[in-house]
């Protein structure tokens, strides 16, 4: 059986600011655009928790690879008894890909998660507008940038915000709730139930570069390069010290890695320009190393070969 946010008790009260009449209205359909790890990660999170799930990227292919890939991963869950046959059978029953956004012009809300680059995303809000029933919700998945900067994209800023998962979201279990200043109560109490019945720990977040998780992430991972730089301790040596000292699962060197080098630089640029805080500027080995396309695992190497 699906279920959406009423069957969670929550109903949500429709954002057409325009209308004198509010009518009960449900978050049922959800877009996920992306065909990326995070984009397969939000796909498979909506439709397990119930959620009738439209996954749309630039090209058919690249779309029906993800529902490929999303099948894999559950094939795996069910030989490991996480899932039985039919929770999978179910699962992918929710599940559809496509190429065209047009295609999304019923869903109740949408999550965009494409490349980590305002002018990309404010463009796609802008088009998005147009398609998309006055009632949805048009989110981001982005960690870092303005979500107010997306919403004035578009002629609905009231109905936009940041739902901001983590990588992979099918483990991970927080996710941040981004408000900007433009986003109405009702947007906001419509994301957070979302949040709630996808089974996640939702934080509210006030919509500044970084939000809580990489504004204090970050200047920690550019300083543990720094150090490297200084001649201070190796890399192994690093990594070793912060999983052994403070309990954390990978040390820096490796966690960049893994979120990828680019991804990180574009992070510290961002946060970097809202701040000017020197600990946001990118130290120069991360740059020479994204100049190079040594990005981290995506590429098989960063500062480890993979």
């Amino acid at each position: 059986m699906r279920h959406t946010v009423e069957d969670k008790g929550v109903w949500i009260v429709t954002l057409n600011q325009m209308s004198e009449q509010h009518t009960a209205n449900t978050i049922s359909t959800v877009a996920i655009l992306g065909s990326g790890i995070m984009g397969s990660g939000l796909a498979e999170v909506a439709a397990k928790a119930g959620f009738t799930v439209i996954v749309r990227s630039r090209s058919a292919s690249a779309a029906d690879a993800m529902i490929a890939s999303i099948t894999k991963g559950l094939d795996k869950q069910v030989q490991r008894e996480k899932i039985t046959a039919e929770d999978k059978a179910n699962i992918l029953s929710r599940l559809s890909a496509t190429a065209k956004l047009s295609d999304l012009a019923n869903c109740d809300l949408i999550i965009e998660s494409v490349v980590e680059d305002l002018a990309v995303k404010k463009q796609l809000f802008a088009e998005l507008d147009t398609i998309v029933k006055p009632s949805a919700i048009i989110a981001t998945n982005t960690s870092t940038l303005s979500v107010v900067d997306m919403a004035m994209a578009t002629q609905r800023p009231s109905q936009v915000c940041g739902i901001h998962f983590f990588n992979p979201a099918t483990a991970m279990p927080l996710v941040e709730v981004v408000r900007p200043i433009t986003a109405s109560d009702e947007t906001m109490a419509a994301a957070n139930a979302f949040v709630a019945a996808c089974g996640k720990s939702g934080v509210q977040v006030k919509d500044r570069a970084g939000f809580i998780v990489n504004a204090l992430l970050f200047p920690y991972l550019n300083n543990a390069v720094r150090i490297w730089e200084t001649g201070t301790a190796s890399m192994e040596d690093i990594d070793t010290a912060m999983k052994g000292g403070c309990n954390f699962p990978m040390g820096p060197f490796a966690l960049l890695d893994l979120v990828g080098l680019d991804t990180s630089v574009s992070i510290l640029d961002a946060l970097y320009a809202e701040f000017a805080d020197p600990n946001y500027a990118a130290v120069p080995t991360l740059r020479r190393l994204v100049a190079a396309g040594k990005l981290g695992r995506k590429t098989g190497a960063g500062f480890y070969t993979y």
